[in-house]
């Protein structure tokens, strides 16, 4: 399930090298420059499976490398993501090609990803995903629109990460990247958590290093994480009608009070429209106390009288999947 990685190895890690000398002999188009009156060599770390390489930058003190996927440089392609095994034999490759303890560079960067064949057009899955609010921690719903007005993925930004979705194909297309036979012609949903600071508060560690990702407890862990902040997510309009059990008018005032919850974006939204419409005069005290009871009220009734929508049935349960089967 890993994608992107970024590491840094300082000599505060390895000491047995000298990195200016020896580093720069292991990379491809090596150029030299100055930055903020250092002295620093860059180049890249070629890679015959692709062409996306990783940008490595070394000073006296210690060698970055970023900017590249972990998978595209052990697997050609980041349709595939890695699991624990190979993750850990991608950086053993790393390290016996710069000849460097690749293991006890610490991560500034991961990404946990997957990418899903889904039934129905990426675009149709957009539309059943609300606001993100996990206890009292909520994030920015950012949809990407093209400059049609067309939403093209959905970004949810966190005080620690960012969570992405995305149509894959449309991606490798617009990079002029080959797509492996096993996706020609289907829909492609990538999923995408993306922890880029901060990493020792995000997982409660002094430090992440690279050995870490194959621990066993971390791996779990990070997962479990992917798939929590994706089920915090709200979804919106996921309701079907199900007259096998919808047989009353209070059933059906139900269900109309559930189609004005699902345009408003959900349970959430709707309720805190309702306290600010409360606060700015437009309802009373006893107005908005009535209002919220009723939504409430439906919501709870909502498994009686409602199907979910296939959509996010199936988009939950290839969630879940995923979590199990790289584990």
């Amino acid at each position: 399930m890993y994608d992107n990685v970024d590491f840094k190895l300082k000599i505060t890690d390895f000491s047995g090298i000298d990195f200016l000398e020896d580093v720069p002999k292991h990379l491809y188009g090596v150029r030299e420059r100055t930055y903020e009156g250092e002295f620093v060599i860059i180049g890249t770390l070629k890679n015959d499976l692709c062409n996306n390489n990783y940008r490595v930058t070394v000073n006296r003190n210690g060698v970055n490398i970023r900017d590249g996927s972990l998978c595209k440089y052990y697997l050609g392609d980041n349709f595939q993501t890695l699991g624990r095994g190979d993750t850990q034999r991608a950086m053993e490759k790393m390290s016996d090609t710069l000849h460097l303890p690749i293991d006890k560079a610490v991560v500034s960067r991961i990404d946990v990803a997957q990418n899903f064949i889904v039934r129905h057009s990426v675009e149709n899955y957009y539309n059943h995903l609300g606001e993100w609010h996990n206890g009292n921690k909520k994030s920015t719903r950012a949809p990407i629109t093209n400059n049609m007005g067309i939403i093209e993925g959905m970004y949810y930004y966190q005080r620690l990460g960012l969570l992405v979705f995305y149509d894959k194909i449309k991606e490798q297309k617009a990079k002029r990247q080959p797509i492996p036979e096993l996706y020609q012609g289907r829909h492609v949903l990538r999923y995408e958590q993306r922890h880029k600071k901060r990493l020792p508060e995000i997982f409660n560690v002094e430090k992440v290093t690279v050995s870490m990702l194959y621990n066993e407890k971390f791996y779990i862990d990070l997962l479990n994480r992917w798939k929590e902040n994706y089920f915090a997510i709200k979804k919106i309009n996921d309701i079907t009608l199900n007259f096998e059990t919808m047989r009353t008018k209070t059933d059906l005032y139900n269900l109309g009070v559930l189609a004005l919850v699902q345009m408003a974006g959900g349970e959430l939204n709707f309720i805190s429209q309702m306290q600010e419409a409360k606060r700015t005069g437009v309802l009373t005290k006893k107005q908005a106390f009535d209002l919220k009871q009723a939504v409430t009220a439906a919501c709870k009734e909502k498994t009686g009288i409602t199907d979910k929508n296939d959509c996010i049935l199936e988009l939950d349960k290839k969630v879940k999947e995923a979590v199990k089967f790289y584990r």
